[in-house]
């Protein structure tokens, strides 16, 4: 199993795996961390003196609770409730609720373990953690989705605070959910507390350019990555999975620095669109018809093809630059393989983890430019931050302040792994940079906070 582990971490993995069977995202998240940090340990002994890694990995408090509610019909419906609030190190827990079936403790613990070195990354002063529930907002009701939030936030709030646990969205929980979601917390708690969810509506504490960030910032991102390569995205022509929040801005800003995305995709199927995404057909079949890619096929035109999932991959479709966003383990080595063959020059991860430890090493192998989801969609978490930062001040940016300084986070989070992959002798390699510039910050810190 830990093949290319340091001697040293070996027996730490081993040890999480015995802890956390069935836990596979959980595992792979870990793994991929720990591959990295092998001359960090080395080179700083205090780390393993101090457990840090082990400690790290045990999160500081995993909640799971029952959550009851009732459909339009009368009918009684138990789903399940989940928060990892994995690290206070750097600040309250901050990080996504993903509202989806296929949420389970293993899903949230890899997305909250992640969570902690990609809002180090950002530089502000935040934690990592993560929840959600196996609840699906798909095919109910505003009022069905009402009252599950209300329920869910009955039990959630007792846990959470602006100096404690601030969530924001993720899969299946937007602006909808998370108003439902503050107005219930709001409603127990007696307190307008705006700083205790982030991704808020601009009419009651929220932040502009959050809706774009995490789109924007991985575009952000890549156009970094090929800066440092002397190139640009003018002129690329783009690949991109999913259609929902990330994937819809990672479009509009990479048609903004001048490329051509041609893709986009639902769970069902995607569309190749040679001239071009169409940004608002594409917005008003998502964002208010909630719809499918087979909808924006069908009125698009007939020079648009859809292509059903089952018969082939997006990845499939020639492309310079490939930004995966739809969701964990979507683009695994055989797509890596077609996209190196049909010529990729830059990967970035607009989701948590969506390529798979094979398809890491095929991109690394060919030299191909590859961000990780840590460090190239940290965009929408460091924007969380920034709403907090108005909340806190009952402050209100323009978009216009909120982008530039999205776009100088952004900058700082490159330089950063960048510069942190060559200081560790592994130049252009922003997976190693990442990881080590993330878990450097982190251990010094729990280092000078003693053991807690």
């Amino acid at each position: 199993m830990s093949a290319n582990l340091d001697e040293k971490l070996s027996p730490i993995y081993e040890e999480i795996l015995r802890r956390n069977p069935g836990e596979i995202e959980f595992h792979q998240a870990v793994r991929e961390v720990l591959e990295s940090l092998g001359p960090v340990v080395a080179k700083h002994p205090e780390i393993s003196r101090a457990k840090i890694i082990e400690r790290l990995c045990e999160p500081e408090r995993q909640l799971i609770f029952r959550v009851p509610w009732t459909d339009d019909s009368g009918e009684i419906h138990v789903n399940r409730g989940f928060r990892v609030e994995f690290s206070s190190t750097l600040g309250p827990y901050k990080g996504g609720l993903r509202f989806h079936p296929s949420v389970n403790l293993g899903i949230v613990k890899f997305l909250g373990f992640e969570q902690i070195f990609k809002n180090a990354l950002t530089g502000l002063p935040i934690g990592g953690g993560k929840g959600g529930s196996d609840f699906d907002p798909k095919g109910r009701s505003d009022a069905e989705i009402m009252r599950f939030c209300q329920s869910f936030m009955t039990e959630l709030y007792r846990h959470l605070g602006e100096y404690t646990d601030v969530p924001a969205g993720d899969i299946g929980v937007g602006g909808r959910e998370l108003g439902y979601l503050f107005g219930q917390y709001k409603r127990i708690t007696n307190r307008y507390e705006s700083g205790v969810l982030t991704g808020k509506g601009l009419s009651w504490g929220g932040s502009q350019v959050r809706k774009e960030a995490t789109g924007y910032g991985c575009v952000m991102f890549t156009a970094e990555m090929l800066r440092a390569r002397g190139d640009s995205l003018e002129g690329k022509r783009v690949a991109v999975s999913g259609s929902g929040n990330v994937a819809i801005y990672a479009i509009e800003k990479a048609q903004q620095l001048g490329a051509n995305v041609v893709t986009c995709s639902d769970s069902n199927g995607y569309v190749v669109d040679e001239k071009g995404v169409d940004l608002e057909l594409l917005k008003q079949v998502k964002e208010v018809e909630r719809g499918r890619m087979s909808d924006y096929a069908e009125r698009r035109g007939s020079h648009v093809r859809y292509i059903d999932t089952s018969r082939s991959s997006v990845w499939e479709v020639p492309c310079d630059v490939a930004l995966p966003s739809a969701t964990q383990n979507e683009l695994t080595g055989r797509d890596a393989a077609a996209l190196v063959r049909n010529g990729v020059i830059a990967v970035a991860e607009g989701a948590n983890m969506p390529t798979t430890p094979e398809g890491i090493r095929v991109f690394s192998e060919a030299g191909v430019a590859f961000a990780p989801g840590k460090a190239a969609n940290a965009g929408g978490v460091a924007t969380s931050a920034l709403e907090m930062q108005q909340n806190a001040s009952r402050d209100s940016w323009t978009f216009e302040y909120t982008e530039t300084r999205l776009a100088e986070i952004m900058r700082h989070i490159h330089d950063t792994c960048h510069g942190t992959a060559e200081r560790y002798g592994r130049p252009g390699d922003y997976v190693a940079g990442a990881n080590i510039a993330g878990f450097e910050m982190v251990a010094e810190a729990m280092i000078a906070q003693g053991l807690i």
